[in-house]
């Protein structure tokens, strides 16, 4: 970070850099999944967020509508989602998880969940409640509110 660099630039490209660092040592617990990072994070979006139509899962998952529907198609192999025609456009799908598909990701999303907590385990309550406040601080950022 150059010397000159802002007060806010600073501190986008410490939470940056922190951010990437987190999310690559969590989703080291997502190879026990069974499925690749891109199915993981569609499945992921599908869980979390409630059914969605291709073309809308596509641009949640910043990906080219042919690369969602292979994605999907993989999902669809292992059981972990389903494909039904959209009842408001017959010439649309909409993908909803499964069963099986909602508890691969619980138990995935616990898996992270753990190894965050256990990397917590060193920092006193007072570093607890500063990162609990910037998590909360991060949510709000995103929400835009």
């Amino acid at each position: 970070m150059p010397p000159s660099a802002s007060p806010r630039e600073a501190v986008a490209d410490r939470l940056h850099s922190a951010a990437i660092r987190l999310l690559r040592r969590v989703r080291q617990e997502d190879v026990d999944l069974g499925i690749g990072p891109t199915q993981a994070s569609a499945l992921s979006v599908l869980v979390f967020t409630g059914p969605k139509r291709l073309g809308e899962l596509a641009a949640l998952e910043q990906v080219k509508p042919p690369v969602i529907t292979r994605v999907v198609a993989g999902l669809e192999r292992y059981g972990l989602v389903e494909r039904e025609p959209d009842p408001d456009d017959r010439r649309s799908q909409i993908v909803t998880a499964t069963n099986l598909g909602r508890s691969v990701m619980r138990r995935g999303r616990a898996r992270r969940v753990a190894t965050l907590e256990g990397l917590l385990e060193p920092l006193t309550q007072n570093e607890l409640d500063c990162l609990k406040r910037a998590a909360e601080l991060v949510h709000r950022m995103l929400s835009g509110k």
